[in-house]
């Protein structure tokens, strides 16, 4: 392999080389930087390019290897970071205006976490205003693309991280989950990710002014998103490290005890009277077929309810974004977000006052449910979205638009109302009439076992192929 094609490597496959010498360092980012120069341009993944300094960094990793230093488990890896999280010295702006020049003072654990693994930032990527939209565009810097064409929307809140990742610039991307985005842009380009639990990974932003809402906090998580499945295996260990300054994290192994016998995994397509689209249908069972030849006992049974979860869930964030977050919205937010906000609050109702205690106390019901029912059933198989990726700015098309991109998402907020972990990967390539089109289905797991979803997701993969490859053919066919 040319140093020119080093991008191509998955990061388990680049920490092998790169941790026994036999790649260096400079080399790894440097093919990532050149890919990045290559293919960002017509993507517009990455919004702050830091090739330099990453190249400073990878020369002094290389210094010090040659010194005897031992090399991090992801020693070499070129990585990229969301912009609504901090990194020393850079403006973390959460894709607003109003906040580009809100400098870091100190890294967030994530950051501070991949580095002392052996990581390098090799750029910033891209963010809806606020982070709060399955779409990624803002009027700071722009609309982010689908490399598998402009037609898909590439996903949100992290949009950016999953065009670049899968467009080979970093074989890791960072990003966050509330309500979906992290398995949104894994869903929309084709990636892989899992939503880590409640508790499991490390959050902080040392820049913030006052602490997030209950709901932010319980809700959201902060995750990778990769080209192959085993790569999560490989990186989350060093993702999840301990952090003090996250006082609820849960510092435990990343591998669970193993289970005696085959796991048992729940498996539905109730997608609650939205239509379920034919090839998201193949998808799953694809991935049912696929779970079975690997061993697992797939039992087709409703899990506890989604769908009134979900809903309750996500009027419950929105009755906490109506509180500590409007003012912010219509002060410093754009017309496209302020009336895509306006549209949230009519698809879901903010709960507020005591009807928000009492959601919040009605959490721990529908945790009890599930993490009795998985108790023998440690993993549910569903669909992730009932149709298709949707297409850019379909959130704007009124409540029409809204319905379709969040109202049928209640298998991906509903795992984070319950705290659960939860994997999307790809289970088929579909062929649609304006281009082939990745269908990513959900696995949620145990708590805790973020690992298990993560071998699912695994065994999914070696049966459906990654997508990754295809596409970069595609990136490189004539138009």
């Amino acid at each position: 392999m040319t140093n020119g094609d080093i991008w191509r490597l998955s990061a388990t496959e680049l920490t092998v080389l790169t941790r026994s010498g036999d790649i260096s360092a400079e080399d790894a980012v440097q093919s990532a930087v050149h890919r990045m120069h290559q293919a960002n341009p017509a993507l517009n993944a990455v919004v702050e390019d830091l090739s330099v300094d990453a190249l400073e960094r990878a020369r002094a990793l290389d210094r010090a290897r040659a010194r005897g230093a031992p090399a991090g488990p992801l020693h070499g890896v070129p990585v990229t970071i969301k912009v609504n999280v901090d990194q020393k010295g850079h403006a973390t702006t959460n894709g607003v205006v109003a906040l580009k020049d809100v400098i870091a003072p100190d890294d967030a654990p994530v950051v501070s976490n991949l580095q002392k693994a052996g990581a390098i930032v090799i750029g910033r990527t891209n963010t809806p205003e606020f982070s709060f939209r399955a779409d990624t565009d803002n009027t700071l810097y722009g609309r982010t693309h689908n490399p598998w064409g402009r037609h898909i929307s590439p996903g949100g809140s992290s949009g950016g991280a999953g065009a670049a990742v899968m467009a080979g610039i970093g074989a890791l991307g960072h990003g966050n989950d509330i309500g979906g985005s992290l398995r949104f842009p894994a869903a929309a380009n084709g990636a892989v990710t899992v939503k880590p639990g409640l508790g499991r990974v490390p959050a902080w932003n040392p820049s913030q002014q006052a602490e997030r809402g209950l709901l932010a906090q319980s809700m959201s998580v902060q995750g990778l998103i990769t080209r192959r499945a085993v790569d999560l295996h490989v990186s989350m260990p060093s993702l999840i490290a301990t952090d003090p300054r996250d006082p609820f994290h849960v510092s435990m192994p990343w591998r669970g005890d193993t289970t005696d016998g085959p796991i048992k995994v729940a498996f539905t397509k109730n997608t609650f009277g939205y239509a379920l689209h034919p090839e998201v249908d193949k998808a799953l069972d694809t991935a049912r077929d696929a779970l079975i030849d690997a061993g697992y006992l797939v039992e087709e049974i409703e899990p506890p309810d989604v769908f009134e979860c979900g809903r309750l869930g996500y009027r419950a964030l929105m009755g906490e974004v109506l509180t500590l977050m409007k003012g912010d919205i219509e002060a410093a937010g754009s017309q496209t977000i302020r009336d895509i906000f306006g549209v949230y609050f009519q698809e879901f109702p903010p709960i507020v006052g005591p009807e928000l205690v009492q959601a919040l106390a009605q959490r721990s019901h529908f945790a009890r449910e599930w993490s009795v029912f998985m108790q023998e059933y440690p993993l549910v198989l569903s669909p992730f979205l009932p149709q298709p990726f949707f297409k850019p700015d379909r959130d704007t098309e009124g409540a029409e638009g809204v319905h379709e991109v969040l109202g049928c998402a209640v298998y991906s907020y509903a795992m984070n109302f319950l705290g659960l972990p939860a994997a999307s990967v790809p289970a088929r390539l579909a062929d649609l009439p304006k281009g082939p089109q990745p269908i990513n289905i959900q696995i949620a797991a145990r708590r805790w076992r973020e690992d298990m979803a993560v071998d699912a997701a695994i065994a999914i993969e070696e049966r459906v192929g990654p997508m990754a490859p295809i596409l970069w053919e595609k990136m490189s066919a004539p138009a």
